[in-house]
């Protein structure tokens, strides 16, 4: 007879206490609340130092060099990154290797950002002297405002915690967390201080969905499609023939100028055929809707997706600033490039 599977199992040396899915869930819910609460404290501890930060930063003749030792130079690393796409320049220094050589790409102009929870480790106490000593401003955030890290620093931001969210209150949790929000405060911060713009953001992003949303325009999609037309008096079955061959789904009516009079979509042309017995006798004019809704081809492609969004509808007709037809922009032209 099969024994019963034990609470406790021998996965090599180690014992591992089987949990169930409901106390695995708890041990989540209390990570987040250690970690919340931490982020709440920061608050607490929040003063001028950020102002002066802020403002050393933004005012610096070079560039951000962000180094730390250990899950600080992980964290570091993330802050590099977000600097850099939001108008910051930064460059990640690993405190181990600074004194490696990595020292070099500290500029004058530079400031220097470091990031440690204890302030006191051996990598970061030979560090500290050196870039005191080429006369570079130093910024601290660091979990023990008395070490030594924080009694160097120029700028002191305080990002102590009570506890890890670890149970064996070691492995950083709580401390990384309040060292990236610190660090997500600086990114933002200096946001507005260089009024960094979402346009701004495209030019560091063009790749992907989020920089197609950012910098595709309607004239980058449209002009890959044919450009059905007929005019006001054109019959009912030219009027198919031409929204046929197109395949948009749709066609505009102009007028001699290529000014939109109306457009004609495969939905209208079904109500045609419910309304009548008879179509012979129609022509474009009686079956158009004469107010389609139109967007300029200088309009970013993102925006013509929200006008369809709002209106239910497939197709835009295009126009230039005179209101001329140009062509016709379908969702699949958005849905093709990606960037819902």
């Amino acid at each position: 007879m099969q024994s019963k599977v034990s609470k406790i199992s021998l996965i090599g040396r180690k014992k591992v206490i089987q949990k169930s899915k409901e106390e695995l869930q708890n041990i989540a819910i209390q990570v987040i609340a250690d970690e919340k609460k931490a982020i709440e404290n920061l608050e607490k501890r929040l003063n001028s130092s950020f102002s002066e930060a802020v403002e050393t930063i933004f005012s610096a003749s070079g560039r951000v060099i962000i180094t730390g030792i250990g899950k600080s130079a992980n964290i570091a690393s993330k802050i590099v990154s977000t600097f850099n796409s939001t108008g910051t320049p930064a460059l990640f220094m690993h405190a181990a290797d600074a004194i490696h050589g990595d020292l070099g790409m500290i500029q004058p102009g530079d400031v220097v950002l470091c990031l440690s929870k204890s302030g006191n480790t051996p990598e970061i106490k030979v560090l500290i002297p050196l870039v005191k000593n080429f006369g570079n401003k130093l910024i601290a955030i660091v979990g023990n405002t008395d070490s030594f890290l924080a009694q160097q620093a120029d700028i002191v931001l305080d990002a102590t915690v009570e506890h890890e969210a670890c149970p064996n209150n070691l492995a950083p949790t709580s401390s990384t967390t309040a060292q990236l929000v610190l660090g997500d405060a600086l990114a933002v911060a200096l946001i507005e201080c260089r009024n960094f713009t979402a346009r701004d953001f495209a030019r560091f992003h063009p790749g992907g969905a989020l920089g197609k949303q950012l910098y595709m325009r309607v004239s980058d999609l449209y002009k890959q499609n044919d450009r059905p037309q007929v005019a006001p008096s054109a019959s009912i079955r030219d009027t198919i023939l031409e929204m046929t061959s197109k395949r948009l789904g749709c066609t505009a009516v102009v007028d001699n100028q290529q000014q939109i009079l109306g457009i004609i979509t495969d939905g209208d042309l079904r109500r045609m055929l419910k309304a009548n017995h008879s179509v012979e006798h129609l022509t474009a004019t009686d079956i158009m809707c004469p107010t389609p809704k139109t967007i300029p081809d200088t309009e970013y492609a993102i925006n013509a997706l929200h006008l369809m969004r709002t209106n239910s509808i497939t197709q835009l007709i295009v126009v230039d600033t005179d209101r001329h037809y140009l062509g016709v922009l379908h969702l699949h032209d958005i849905l093709r490039e990606g960037i819902i």
